[in-house]
């Protein structure tokens, strides 16, 4: 006899989307997990939440994101700060969100290199749709 199989079977599950996000504010890496949820494009996220410079270093020393969400409004050492030596230090740099204080505030967002922005307040479909635009299915051709 030969074997069914299903689409469940046939199908392995999709790599889970890794994402780093740094803020030292407990809330902002609330909201933002909320804002995005469990999934982007189908894909699982497997989260990794930082507090310090310290902790962002040794999480892309150890570990290949596929997006790194920054708070430029975190103190001691700001997310815009990190982005740019993210850029100039990491030979294959995952892609950056940069949460900035204002809207005004995206030029300092060009000058750390980040690949895209948002602004605080924080509104969960924007944060949300800017995430998916980082995993976004390719067009098809």
């Amino acid at each position: 006899m030969s074997e069914v199989v299903t689409h469940e079977q046939a199908a392995p599950a999709p790599r889970p989307a890794r994402i780093l996000i740094y803020s030292d504010n407990l809330h902002v890496r609330d909201n933002v997990r909320f804002a995005v949820g469990a999934t982007t494009h189908g894909r699982p996220i497997e989260w990794t939440e930082t507090a310090t410079h310290a902790a962002v270093t040794k999480a892309l020393d150890s570990t290949r994101f596929d997006l790194v969400i920054l708070d430029g409004e975190a103190g001691k050492v700001g997310g815009m700060g990190i982005c740019r030596q993210m850029k100039h230090e990491l030979y294959d740099c995952p892609p950056v969100l940069l949460l900035v204080g204002r809207p005004g505030d995206a030029w300092l967002a060009t000058w750390s290199e980040a690949d895209a922005a948002v602004a605080h307040p924080l509104d969960p479909f924007v944060v949300r749709e800017a995430v998916d635009e980082f995993f976004a299915p390719a067009a098809a051709v």
